[in-house]
């Protein structure tokens, strides 16, 4: 899968992906990931790409021409008209069915915004997916790329090194992921449950997914609603 970056800050996207996993992936040739400096498709000598608003306000807006042209730079190299995410306050919140949905794509352009946005006219001739990572507001959209990025390449094929646990961590069934345990056995005085040393993976799997139930029921009750509960599930919710 390809990745590319439209930023002001190349260097804080790389320098941050190019790290762990979707550091490994890109060695491994799994994944592609790159910044493109939309500075360098500034059309005057001090490669500004901010200028102020019309009709007045506070701060700058970046200017529609330089974000344009960085996109088009992409479409020239891939050869088609990629699916492009701009990241805003005022998209739809990111979520791991999305997640899902964009690691299906071949090529991915994410659009990062600063200063108090970009000109409405290249995101309407360029954008085809607004995405917020939450309902706060960062400096610029580089760090909600980031996330992305992160966490759609876990579900491109063999970029984990075992590629069973993006299918059984939270989110998935809209349940939070079970608490998992390791040794030693007993640490402060707390032990492992017993189900999970019992060898009988039937038994494990159904604590496992009941665990799943009363975790999402304490932390993330929104969830619920959206599940496939069986009979017994729902009097376990009920219950508590």
């Amino acid at each position: 899968m390809n990745f590319h970056i439209l930023t002001l800050f190349p260097e804080m996207v790389m320098n941050g992906l190019l790290t762990s996993i979707t550091g490994r992936a890109v060695t491994k040739g799994l994944l592609s990931i790159e910044a493109i400096n939309i500075r360098d498709y500034a059309y005057n000598k001090h490669h500004s790409v901010d200028d102020y608003p019309y009709g007045g306000g506070a701060g700058m807006l970046m200017q529609a021409e330089p974000v344009y042209q960085a996109y088009e730079s992409v479409k020239k190299k891939i050869n088609k008209k990629p699916r492009v995410v701009y990241l805003s306050p005022q998209g739809a919140t990111f979520t791991q069915h999305m997640a899902e949905e964009f690691a299906k794509e071949e090529d991915l352009v994410l659009l990062c915004g600063h200063y108090e946005g970009i000109d409405e006219r290249v995101l309407e001739e360029i954008v085809t997916d607004y995405v917020s990572i939450g309902d706060y507001v960062l400096t610029g959209g580089e760090l909600p790329a980031m996330v992305m990025v992160d966490t759609i390449s876990r579900l491109v094929p063999g970029v984990l090194h075992n590629d069973v646990s993006a299918e059984f961590e939270s989110f998935q069934e809209n349940l939070l992921e079970y608490p998992q345990y390791s040794r030693p056995e007993v640490w402060h005085e707390k032990k492992v449950p017993e189900v999970l040393l019992s060898g009988h993976h039937a038994k494990i799997e159904k604590w496992r997914r009941e665990q799943s139930v009363i975790r999402t029921k304490q932390r993330r009750p929104d969830l619920l609603q959206k599940c496939n509960l069986t009979e017994e599930e729902k009097k376990l919710v009920d219950k508590m």
